[in-house]
């Protein structure tokens, strides 16, 4: 079968090879992959930023039909159309995994980097990690789900978010534009956005159709100020999807007493913040990773419910075959997100 490789550690090292085709093992199904979405971890992986356990088969956004059912799987048959969760090899028996956050799971091993991922025809998943998807979502809409789950899961089981508060969120890439849409879904006041120049010309628009009450760009004016401005001193919700050290320092800032800071970026270096402002002004800090269960079954039901638009994501797409031209329209800022067609 075709699948997208990293051979080798450092910069490129990514070749299209023919190689085996899995074999789904007990609990396991085996997914031909229809849909694909290229991660900002895919653009490091290739730049040589991104620790992959090489040879590895990229990928880990995905959706598709299940084609073979392993021994024992039950709840799941042939012709299901599914997407999944990350958190292969997870043990079943850790305090984590016990209680629903396999995902913190040290077993754990995410396709695309640690075991093979989606960039192939086809993929092996334990069924435990399956998702069922419904007719009137489509298999492009479904490779969203992943990166969409993980600001759900920081909203929904990490925060708590509730009506009629003001946001802002860090960042205007795809996930920030996924949480955009969630919190206006759940009855958000007044949520803020900021975001570069690079931003500005396609993904600040989009912001604002899905109801972003001003961006900001942090190149070119105050944020910090602005926000303040716009909330009467501060706002009760930070949300971190930058992961740059400024940009945290400056949502610290624009917090209101009490208020709530939810990191999920990654930021690549050490963040210094104010300590003693942040412990004066009483803020709570929240940190979120991953996903669960939980939250990909909402995830399904925001969009196939109307409450989450998918579309404006799945409007470039390429095939395998043009996985090049697929990741440098990923690299340059000018699409909500690449999925690469597999055959």
């Amino acid at each position: 079968m075709k699948a997208l490789v990293k051979t080798k550690p450092g910069i490129g090292n990514i070749e299209l090879l023919d190689v085996k085709q899995p074999i789904p093992k007990g609990g396991e199904v085996l997914i031909k992959v229809k849909s694909c979405g290229i991660c900002g971890t895919d653009l490091k992986i290739y730049d040589g930023t991104f620790y992959a356990d090489t040879p590895v088969i990229l990928g880990h956004e995905f959706s598709g039909i299940v084609e073979e059912i392993g021994a024992g799987v039950a709840d799941i048959k042939t012709g299901d159309r599914v997407t999944c969760e990350q958190h292969t090899n997870a043990c079943g028996k850790c305090k984590f995994c016990l209680t629903g956050r396999r995902h913190l799971c040290s077993q754990k091993r995410s396709p695309g980097y640690l075991t093979d991922g989606a960039f192939a025809e086809y993929i092996c998943m334990h069924e435990s990690l399956v998702h069922i998807i419904p007719e009137n979502m489509s298999f492009d809409e479904a490779a969203v789900l992943e990166p969409m789950a993980i600001s759900a899961h920081a909203l929904f089981e990490k925060i708590g978010i509730g009506a009629d508060i003001n946001a802002v969120i860090l960042g205007c890439g795809p996930i920030a534009l996924l949480t955009l849409q969630i919190l206006k879904a759940c009855g958000t006041g007044d949520v803020y956005m900021t975001g570069i120049d690079a931003d500005v010309e396609y993904r600040f628009k989009k912001a604002l159709k899905y109801g972003a009450s001003e961006v900001f760009n942090v190149m070119r004016v105050d944020a910090v100020k602005e926000i303040k401005g716009c909330t009467g001193g501060g706002t009760e919700l930070v949300i971190d999807l930058s992961g740059a050290p400024s940009a945290i320092c400056q949502g610290i800032d624009m917090l209101c007493k009490d208020g709530k800071f939810c990191a999920i970026g990654l930021p690549r270096e050490n963040v210094q913040i104010d300590w003693s402002a942040a412990v004066l002004k009483a803020i709570q800090i929240y940190f979120s990773y991953s996903s669960g269960y939980s939250t990909w079954e909402r995830c399904i039901s925001l969009v196939a419910g109307g409450d989450v638009s998918l579309k404006d994501f799945t409007k470039d797409t390429y095939s395998i075959d043009d996985w090049q031209l697929a990741f440098n329209k990923a690299r340059d800022g000018s699409a909500m997100k690449v999925i690469i067609n597999l055959p």
